[in-house]
């Protein structure tokens, strides 16, 4: 018998970093493993992910070293530059998103309830097929970044401000 509390947490760094630009406050990867593994009794935090696009290998390599240290396995995917006829700019993006989800399905056996730090649409079919193998799927992210099909594909939604209280990271 399964203690049906084991908990994967999923974090698309990428999307998140702008979610957490627009509300004007940071996230402590620290505080958010504490927080979801104590929201729940008896919850145990079976593993962590974060996803990150990285500018060149030594990018971030404190805050990837930081989050090793917490006990999140960390992908990264170095950006690529696209160019927007429309804009005339270029933009970067590591799209991390398959890895994502197979990380999802190469775990599901260790896990029964996941939750997912994303707004990506992209999401909404993998978050279906978890759901009818009886996964509970929580998606946190934030008003105006959350895609409609993703936050009607979950079982929870729960916007970042909501809980800022118990996982803003606070200098010191």
């Amino acid at each position: 018998m399964t203690s049906m509390n084991r908990l994967s947490i999923f974090v698309d760094g990428n999307n998140m970093f702008y979610a957490q630009q627009k509300n004007g406050w940071f996230f402590d990867p620290r505080r958010v493993l504490t927080y979801f593994q104590t929201v729940q009794p008896n919850t145990t935090l079976t593993n962590a992910f974060w996803y990150t696009g990285l500018k060149d290998p030594q990018d971030q390599r404190g805050f990837r070293d930081a989050l090793i240290s917490l006990g999140y396995t960390v992908r990264t995917k170095i950006l690529k530059e696209y160019y927007d006829d429309n804009s005339g700019k270029y933009s970067q993006k590591a799209n991390l998103d398959i890895e994502i989800v197979v990380d999802m399905f190469n775990t599901v056996e260790q896990y029964d309830k996941v939750v997912l730090f994303s707004g990506d649409g992209d999401f909404e079919r993998a978050i279906e097929l978890l759901r009818s193998k009886s996964t509970h799927i929580t998606v946190v992210s934030t008003e105006g970044m959350i895609a409609r099909e993703l936050r009607n594909a979950t079982d929870r939604y729960i916007d970042l401000n909501d809980i800022r209280a118990k996982i803003e990271k606070v200098d010191g």
